[in-house]
């Protein structure tokens, strides 16, 4: 995703100003779709018909107004990665805000987005902005709490096209584990969207043992989406907190997860990781041979680390030649199709996308593009 401004609270952290932090979708490919700048509409895919292909976008974003006054008088942008070290590229999202605020908060026009991406299945996730893992345990469930519930009167009104992932307050791992089992047995919800690392903390710490256990138990999707690097003091320049920063922190997320012995222990963990997760898959051979000659790699795991990454699924939100590369490497059946809307470092055309992909068979396809989701969220069509 992308990111503007923000300061002392955007509509999508915490300020009265009502700047928000990104762009319409579309841009990356502005050459042939349009000035930059600009909203520009994705490639026109009808809705499938009834009985036709189950196709599931797994990544995707809403904000809650709401949550705004919650954290207006306490919420510092300096604990915000992308408001810390975002440097010019906030001054030119803040530009940007007033078109990308009503696709996160209008339903008539996510509908219709979907629509025109040929988009049966939208699983909604709270915007990363609206994380707020500083806020202390009381305020920090408060505001999950608030989310989830828009996160499932948007899923009542609209059943048929949208699916509720929700979010949980990881800096109090306890408190986390409440809220997880209040959104599946009160909402139904088949899954939550969480920050890779929680103010500092990782996920194979023992605090967070409890919450990957009653996770597996409960048979629901966990997605990993990166709000910036936290350590970005080097990302200031060139929009790197977003286009190093966001697969940097996943990169670093998924390797505790692996190194960890968290999927060695919770074998039946679902994970997603986002912009096709990072470097991780391009890159995990590195890990295999740290384990053949390091002893430390080797503490809490018994096979090669890329044994654990076949348990992993990635998103699609990958571009150039990528794609392809995430697909040899995972195999398809653990790809997912994504578009990151309504930001526009995304993909508005998640079909096309996937159909460009060369040396793909019709089944592999019809995987990435909503039969592996559908297994995942279960979804029945």
């Amino acid at each position: 995703m992308t990111h503007a401004t923000g300061r002392p609270g955007s509509l999508m952290a915490g300020s009265p100003s009502g700047q928000a932090r990104g762009g319409p979708r579309g841009s990356w490919r502005r050459s042939s779709r349009g000035s930059a700048g600009k909203a520009i509409d994705p490639q026109v895919h009808p809705p499938s018909p009834a009985g036709r292909r189950l196709t599931i976008d797994i990544h995707a974003h809403m904000i809650v107004p709401e949550v705004v006054a919650l954290v207006r008088d306490q919420f510092d942008p300096a604990r915000d990665p992308f408001l810390r070290f975002g440097g010019v590229s906030t001054e030119y999202n803040e530009r940007l805000a007033p078109r990308l605020v009503p696709l996160l908060t209008d339903p008539a026009l996510r509908l219709a987005t979907m629509d025109r991406q040929g988009v049966r299945y939208q699983a909604v996730s709270i915007a990363p902005p609206q994380y707020h893992y500083w806020a202390e345990p009381d305020l920090g469930t408060a505001i999950a709490r608030i989310q989830n519930d828009a996160i499932a009167a948007l899923v009542a009104a609209h059943p048929s096209r949208i699916v509720g992932l929700g979010t949980l307050p990881m800096q109090a791992p306890d408190r986390a584990v409440l809220e997880l089992d209040r959104v599946v047995s009160q909402h139904g919800f088949a899954g939550v969207s969480l920050n890779p690392s929680a103010e500092g903390h990782d996920y194979d710490e023992p605090a967070y043992e409890a919450f990957w256990q009653r996770v597996e138990e409960l048979d629901v999707v966990v997605v990993l989406h990166p709000n910036g690097f936290p350590s970005g003091e080097r990302l200031t320049r060139y929009y790197m907190i977003n286009v190093v920063g966001n697969p940097l922190e996943t990169t670093v997320a998924l390797t505790h997860v692996i190194l960890g012995g968290v999927l060695e222990r919770h074998p039946r963990l679902k994970i997603v990781a986002v912009h096709g997760g990072g470097y991780l898959p391009v890159y995990m051979d590195r890990m295999d041979h740290a384990y053949d000659c390091r002893p430390e790699v080797r503490e809490r795991i018994t096979r090669k680390p890329s044994d654990y990454v076949k348990q992993l699924y990635f998103d699609s939100v990958v571009f150039g030649d990528g794609l392809r590369t995430l697909i040899d490497r995972v195999g398809a059946d653990h790809v997912v199709m994504g578009t990151d809307y309504p930001f526009d470092m995304g993909e508005p055309d998640p079909l096309g996308r996937i159909a460009e992909v060369t040396n793909v068979s019709d089944e592999e396809r019809q995987l990435m593009t909503g039969l592996t989701a559908a297994r995942l969220l279960r979804l029945s069509g």
